[in-house]
């Protein structure tokens, strides 16, 4: 990485207070700034580093009036916070801009069809009639099942395993140790008290723009898709289970899981450890606090849920309240 502060201020649509032509090697929080650094300020709670930072640059807001001197140069823009995402968007995308490669023993099915510039790593399998679309990375010791769709501009991560039928959209990341199209968990007890695996004939669809973080699985399910829409956003170490839907945009913290065919909805929040008995559905914009658990249909939109099981955030805090007051030695 290496840019003038006049090409990121153009990149960014800002205007520059300062050294148009100080160069940017790197990014650093403010706090930890040094030089060749570029730095954001959003926050006023981090005011005081705009004077103390080491930083080359600083991305501020156009309405930020400095109290006093300001060493680095200041990018102004709309909205620094933006910005910044914006910025580090471009710098990423300029990382992946890669020729087609083919690496040491991957093995790739004469069936198979490869879009234009598709990185495939060593050890990397694509089975029977697998599509890949454009601009794709796929690293090393990645499987990708018979019949298997993938879009453009993806990046699938080592160790990434997608079973045969699964379909992923475009600009789809995938971290490492994911596992697409395992077998949903559905066995049916039997007289003997033994329990008879259910097949799962299904698949996972996955859209645009998702993103899944590492050693999640998503199931397929009995029949038909799990869907995951557009734009939903997967921590780490997350399960989401056969026959399940998650809407737009909906964003889901590390190890919550969402039980079979429950239905979420668009740009809700799942927080750490929390999760979806199955069955159900939570309506748009729905939020659920960590290690809360949500046990029936919730249809009222915008609403957010605390506690084992889940209710309405002020009733558990209520309740809560309490509770820690009940267990007090030194009441009167």
């Amino acid at each position: 990485m290496e840019f003038k502060v006049k090409e990121i201020a153009e990149i960014l649509h800002g205007t520059v207070q300062g050294d148009p032509e100080a160069v940017i090697t790197t990014f650093a929080r403010i706090e930890n700034g040094k030089p060749g650094a570029i730095s954001f300020f959003a926050n006023p709670k981090y005011e005081q580093y705009v004077y103390e930072s080491k930083s080359t640059a600083i991305i501020v807001n156009n309405t930020f009036e400095p109290s006093q001197e300001v060493a680095a140069t200041m990018i102004r823009v709309e909205n620094a916070y933006e910005a910044v995402a914006a910025l580090l968007d471009y710098v990423t995308a300029q990382k992946r801009s890669y020729k087609r490669h083919r690496g040491l023993h991957c093995h790739i099915r004469c069936s198979a069809k490869l879009g234009k510039r598709v990185y495939v790593g060593d050890f990397a399998y694509i089975g029977k009639k697998a599509k890949v679309g454009d601009c794709t990375k796929i690293y090393e010791q990645v499987y990708i099942g018979d019949n298997v769709q993938i879009g453009h501009h993806c990046i699938i991560y080592p160790g990434v395993k997608i079973y045969p039928g699964m379909v992923i959209g475009n600009n789809v990341i995938l971290h490492a140790n994911t596992v697409i199209g395992a077998d949903g968990f559905g066995f049916a007890p039997t007289a003997d008290g033994s329990y008879k695996k259910i097949e799962h004939t299904g698949n996972v669809i996955i859209e645009d723009n998702v993103e899944i973080g590492a050693c999640s699985c998503v199931d397929k399910s009995q029949m038909g898709p799990t869907i995951i829409h557009q734009g939903v956003k997967i921590d780490n170490l997350c399960q989401i289970a056969h026959n399940v839907e998650i809407g737009e945009n909906t964003v889901m913290c590390g190890q919550a899981g969402i039980a079979g065919s429950a239905k979420i909805g668009k740009q809700c929040v799942i927080a750490g450890q929390a999760g979806v008995v199955g069955h159900l559905t939570l309506a748009d914009r729905t939020t659920i606090a960590a290690k809360s658990g949500v046990i029936s249909t919730v249809k009222q939109e915008g609403m957010t849920f605390g506690g084992f099981p889940g209710i309405p955030y002020n009733e558990f805090m209520r309740a809560y309240a309490l509770f820690r007051r009940s267990g007090r030695t030194d009441k009167k």
